[in-house]
C-alpha cells in the first residue's frame, strides 16, 4: 500500500469535499481538488524561485489557506518546510540562518533578505503553469522539519519521516475511519506538524476539514457544525467550565459544537478525567491519546476500545517497554527521526536509541487488557528525605478537579513538604473553595502526600506571560522561577 504522501502527491484528491478556513471575521472554503491543483501551481512557481529538492521552507504565520498551500507545494517539490510557530521566533536573517531556509514565509513585517509575504502563496497559486515532474517518497525521507515545545534556549528540531506520518494517519483512520460525512475541525497551530494531518487525511481519505485560529474557533464550529474537534484539555477545559454555568449544558453544548458530534478528540497534555466524564456524560464522547513530538501517536481510546484513566490500546507499529522505575521507551516500526536537528544537548540527545527507540520520561504501565496508563513525568517524580517518592501527576489531577482550580503544579522546597501553586479558574481567586478543596484532597491523601501550603498565582497562568506551554501545558520550570520566594518561603497560603 502506497503512503498517504504519495497519495496525496500523485493522485487527485476525492470530488466533493472542501476544506474552511476561518478567521476572526473572514470564513472562505475551497474544494479540495482546487486546495490541490493550487498547490501543484506553487510547487512550479516555488521551483522558480529557486526552491529545489531538500531545500527549506519555512513558514511563520497563524493559520491561514496561504500556510496549507505552501505546504501541500512543498511536497510536490520534495523541500522540507520548516513550520515556525508564531510568538517562539522572529522573521529574520538569523531565524533563515540557523535554520538553513531557502525561503520565509510570514505573515509579520520583515525587511530580511529571502522573507517573503505569505499572501504571495496565494497569487503564486493562482498564476497557470505547465505540469511539474513527479516525485515519490520514500518511508525515510523527512517532509517537514518539526519542533519541540522546549522552554528554554533553541527549540529541538526534528525532521519528521514519510513512514512515521503514513504509519500514525493510518493508525487513526483503522480506529476512526473518518470519510464522507466527517467534517474534522482544529485550531492548534498548523507549525504543529500533526494538525496537517487532518488536511492530510482530508485528501486522502474524503472527507471535510476545517483550519480554524484559535480566535475565531467557536465562531467557526457553529457555522460549520464539525463532527470531529480536535483539541487540547486546556481547551476543553475551558469550554466544560462555560457549559457548566449553563442551565442546560446539554442544549448549551449543541450550540457551541453544533449537532453532528461523532467525537471530540484530545491528547497532548494530561486529561482530567472530571472533564472526560463531563462531556460523555452529555452524549459527546472524548477520546484520550498519548504520545509526543518524538514518537507521534503512541496510544489512543477509540470507539469500542476505551478506558477511563487510561490513554488507550498501544497503535500498530508501536512497542511500549518499561525499565526497572516503570519509566516508558517507545520503539516504533517506522521512528519519526533518529536524533535532534537542532538544539539538543547532551543530555537530551540520549533520549534517542540507535534504533530510533525513544525514552519519553514518562512513568506509567500496562494492564492486562493492553490499555496504557500515564502516571506522570520522571523527573516530576518527588523524592522526600525520608525517601519516600511522591508521582505529583495524580495529586495536581485531584486539586485541578476543583471548580475554582485551573492548574495546579506541586515543589518540594527541602525535600521536607509539599507546596502547591495553583492557577484559579477567576480572578479574584475564590480563596475558601481552594481551602475547602484543599482540606478534601488532604484528607484523601497518604500522610507524605498531603499538601502543606498553597500559592495562588497571580496573575493565572496563561500562554502570554509565559506559564502555559501552546498547548495549554503548565511550564513546571517557569513556574518555579516565577514563585522560587513563595515557595521556599511563607507566602499566602492555606494550611
Amino acid at each position: 500500500m502506497d503512503s498517504v504522501i504519495n497519495q496525496i502527491v500523485t493522485t487527485p484528491p476525492p470530488v466533493g469535499y472542501h476544506a474552511t478556513f476561518a478567521r476572526l471575521g473572514k470564513t472562505e472554503t475551497i474544494e479540495l481538488r482546487e486546495l490541490a491543483a493550487g498547490a501543484e501551481r506553487l510547487a512550479v512557481r516555488l521551483r522558480e524561485l529557486g526552491v529545489a529538492q531538500g531545500d527549506r521552507i519555512g513558514i511563520l504565520a497563524a493559520n491561514c489557506l496561504e500556510w496549507v498551500l505552501l505546504d501541500l507545494a512543498a511536497l510536490r517539490c520534495k523541500a522540507v518546510t520548516a513550520g515556525l510557530e508564531p510568538g517562539k521566533f522572529e522573521p529574520d536573517e538569523a531565524l533563515l540562518a540557523r535554520y538553513d531556509l531557502k525561503l520565509l514565509f510570514t505573515d509579520q513585517p520583515s525587511t530580511a533578505a529571502g522573507v517573503r509575504p505569505i499572501s504571495e502563496a496565494r497569487v503564486l497559486a493562482e498564476q497557470p503553469a505547465d505540469p511539474r515532474p513527479e516525485v515519490r517518497y520514500d518511508s525515510a525521507e523527512a517532509t517537514t522539519l518539526k519542533f519541540t515545545s522546549g522552554s528554554t534556549g533553541v527549540p529541538k528540531g526534528l525532521a519528521a519521516s514519510v513512514g512515521s506520518i503514513d504509519s500514525s494517519l493510518r493508525a487513526v483512520q483503522a480506529m476512526f475511519a473518518h470519510g464522507p460525512g466527517d467534517h474534522l475541525f482544529c485550531f492548534l497551530p498548523l507549525a504543529l506538524l500533526q494538525q496537517r494531518y487532518w488536511i492530510y487525511s482530508a485528501l486522502c481519505f474524503g472527507h471535510d476539514v476545517t483550519v480554524s485560529t484559535y480566535e475565531a474557533a467557536f465562531t467557526a464550529m457553529r457555522q460549520v457544525r464539525p463532527t470531529v474537534v480536535m483539541g487540547v484539555p486546556g481547551f476543553y477545559e475551558t469550554v466544560k467550565r462555560h457549559l457548566a454555568a449553563q442551565s442546560d449544558p446539554q442544549v448549551a453544548a449543541k450550540e457551541m459544537f453544533g449537532d453532528r458530534i461523532r467525537y471530540l478528540w484530545t491528547g497532548s497534555a494530561p486529561a482530567g478525567p472530571d472533564m472526560l466524564r463531563f462531556f460523555t456524560n452529555l452524549s459527546l464522547p472524548i477520546y484520550e491519546g498519548y504520545g509526543m513530538n518524538e514518537t507521534c501517536i503512541v496510544a489512543k481510546n477509540y470507539p469500542g476500545a476505551s478506558k477511563e484513566g487510561s490513554v488507550g490500546r498501544v497503535v500498530p507499529g508501536k512497542e511500549v517497554l518499561f525499565d526497572a522505575d516503570g519509566v516508558i521507551s517507545v520503539r516504533s516500526d517506522f521512528p519519526v527521526a533518529r536524533r535532534y536537528e537542532y538544539g539538543a544537548t547532551a543530555h537530551s540527545m540520549g533520549a534517542f536509541a540507535a534504533d530510533g527507540t525513544v525514552r519519553t520520561g514518562d512513568i506509567g504501565y500496562l494492564d492486562e487488557d493492553g490499555f496504557l496508563y500515564i502516571q506522570g513525568r520522571a523527573d516530576d517524580v518527588i523524592v522526600l528525605a525520608n525517601g519516600k517518592k511522591i508521582i505529583v501527576r495524580p495529586i495536581e489531577e485531584r486539586m485541578a478537579a476543583s471548580p475554582a482550580i485551573e492548574h495546579c503544579v506541586l515543589f518540594c522546597p527541602a525535600q521536607t513538604q509539599l507546596v502547591a501553586v495553583v492557577s484559579p479558574t477567576s480572578e479574584p481567586a475564590d480563596d475558601a473553595a481552594i481551602a475547602e478543596h484543599l482540606e478534601r484532597t488532604n484528607q484523601e491523601l497518604e500522610r507524605d502526600e498531603r499538601i502543606a501550603r498553597v500559592v495562588i498565582a497571580q496573575p493565572r497562568f496563561s500562554i502570554e506571560n509565559g506559564l502555559l506551554s501552546s498547548q495549554y501545558k503548565p511550564k513546571r520550570r517557569q513556574i518555579l522561577e516565577q514563585y522560587r520566594r513563595e515557595i521556599g518561603e511563607k507566602g499566602r497560603t492555606h494550611a
